[in-house]
This record gives C-alpha cells, sequence and structure tokens, in this order.
C-alpha cells in the first residue's frame, strides 16, 4: 500500500520527484519511479544505492536512463528519505527480504537491476537467497568479497552509543569527511551537501551509526558461497582507483561467477563513480540494456 509522501528538501527535490512511501512488512520505503515522457518504456530498470548514501547517488544516470526506461528507485529503510526507526533492523538480511517484497509490490517480472555498494550484496541477496529473478545485473564497486568493513566500521560497530551521542556539529564533519573521502578526484560542495544532509538531524545521526554497526560480512559470506549459481546475465563496474573497495576485487567478483562476465573499468574514479562520472555510467549502464539479454 502507499501512504501520502513526505516533503523532501529543497536540495534532494532538484533532481528527483517527490517520493511515494510504501509499506513493506510494516516498514516504510521511499519510492520513486520515472518514465519516458514521450514513448512506451524498453524495459523496466531498478536501481539500488549502498551505504551512506542515498537514491541521490544515482539521480543523474537514473533521468537518463528514464528518457526511454521506467525506472524504479528505492531508499533502504534507515536512509535518505525513508524512516529511520531504531526499532527497524538495517542489516543485509532485512535490507535483501524488503527488496525482494518490493519487486512484488511494483509487480516486476525479472527487471534490469543495477546495483552498487551494499546494494550489489542486497540484489544478490534477495536474487540467490529471496529467490528474486532478473533479467540482468550490472554490478558497480560492490560490497561483497572479504575483507570488506573499514576500521571505522569496526570502531562504530564496538562504540555505536558513543559515536551516537557525540555533539551534532562534530557528527557533521565527520559524516562529511568520510562521505568526501569515498571518491577519488572530489566531489562539489553541493553533491556532498546532498548526501550528508539525511544524517545531519538528530534521527539521522542515531541512524548513520545504527547502520554501520549492523552491517556484517557474516551477511554477506552465504552469498558469496552461491555466487555461481546466478541466474541471469552479469556485468562488472569498477573504478580504478576506488578507495574503499580495491579495483583487484573486481577480477576476485568476476572469477566467482558464472561465465567471468565483462568487467567495464572507469579509470582514475573513486567509488562514488556514479556521481564522479554519472555520463561514464549512464552510458556503461545503457550499453548492457541495449544487449539482448
Amino acid at each position: 500500500m502507499t501512504s501520502p509522501s513526505a516533503k523532501p528538501s529543497s536540495s534532494t527535490r532538484s533532481l528527483l520527484p517527490e517520493p511515494v512511501f510504501v509499506d513493506v512488512g510494516g516498514t516504510g520505503v521511499a519510492t520513486y519511479v520515472l518514465e519516458p515522457a514521450d514513448r512506451k518504456p524498453v524495459a523496466d530498470v531498478v536501481l539500488c544505492h549502498g551505504t551512506p548514501w542515498s537514491v541521490q547517488v544515482w539521480a543523474p544516470v537514473a533521468l537518463a536512463l528514464s528518457r526511454d526506461h521506467r525506472v524504479f528507485l528505492w531508499d533502504m529503510p534507515g536512509y535518505g528519505a525513508s524512516p529511520k526507526d531504531a526499532a527497524q533492523p538495517v542489516d543485509l538480511v532485512a535490507q535483501r527480504e524488503r527488496f525482494a517484497a518490493l519487486l512484488r509490490h511494483w509487480s516486476l517480472d525479472r527487471p534490469h537491476v543495477v546495483a552498487h555498494d551494499i546494494g550489489g550484496a542486497v540484489a544478490l541477496g534477495a536474487h540467490l537467497l529471496e529467490d528474486a529473478d532478473f533479467a540482468s545485473l550490472f554490478l558497480l564497486d560492490i560490497v561483497m568479497l572479504d575483507p570488506w568493513g573499514s576500521p571505522f566500521f569496526r570502531l562504530v560497530a564496538e562504540n555505536e552509543s558513543v559515536f551516537a551521542a557525540i555533539p551534532g556539529p562534530l557528527h557533521a564533519a565527520l559524516t562529511k569527511e568520510y562521505i568526501a573521502g569515498a571518491a577519488n578526484q572530489g566531489l562539489p560542495a553541493e553533491a556532498i551537501e546532498m548526501l550528508t544532509e539525511p544524517w545531519r538531524d538528530e534521527a539521522g545521526q542515531a541512524a548513520f551509526y545504527r547502520q554501520i554497526a549492523q552491517l556484517s560480512p557474516a551477511h554477506t559470506r552465504p552469498i558469496v558461497g552461491r555466487l555461481g549459481e546466478v541466474r541471469c546475465p552479469v556485468r562488472v563496474g569498477w573504478a580504478t582507483e576506488d578507495p574503499w573497495i580495491p579495483f583487484e576485487q573486481a577480477g576476485r567478483l568476476r572469477g566467482a561467477l558464472p561465465g567471468a562476465p565483462e568487467l567495464v573499468e572507469f579509470p582514475g574514479r573513486g567509488h562514488l563513480v556514479p556521481l564522479e562520472d554519472a555520463d561514464a555510467v549512464g552510458r556503461a549502464v545503457r550499453q548492457w540494456l541495449a544487449v539482448d539479454h
């Protein structure tokens, strides 16, 4: 079911329409659907974001794809415009179950899925462990193979309540520095402002550290063990200068997937490649979608 959408801030309203909130298993999910203005969509595409991002990391690519595709986006609960209720789990198991349920809500029959960061773990988990079927997968700098989780992740997991209680200005400075550090060549100040905005109020601060504390490689290892069972065509994309997930993981991931999928490289870009070079990512995704799957 849907409920009235909340009013997002002006910085989010500039690129995407206001979200429609969908109830998925008792949890609110902010969703967005973009469609061509003057033609029938070629196909359905779902974009999955990672952490600590929101749909805004995909906004430029989504708008470009929507010229001829129907594009679905969602803020995972605990992120972006979705509710940040402390009682709702935000681990990878909960998110993959929600993703599978959301696809059923949207009545999507084998959509194409494009996923970044932990969105890749969520999409692959929904596919391999929740029986969600996809027409294809485009996996971009995804969280999957060990090791993942920085020393900062481990520090937060051991001291979540301490981080949640630090003064607001210090938290704001920390999140800006953390998010800016994901890009190799820097991001405009307005992009960093957009990405940090959901985390800056009291609820957002608690949610920022909660989602870090609940993310665990224990939830990706069962997926890793079944990567050879992926049932759809896959393409892997990776930024060569990703400071968070090294480029060498792209080769290891390809080796674990059926058929050693093609690798698309984004030279000189960092982990936030969907914003660092939205044109290149958009072209790569569009070329992938044009392949006869």
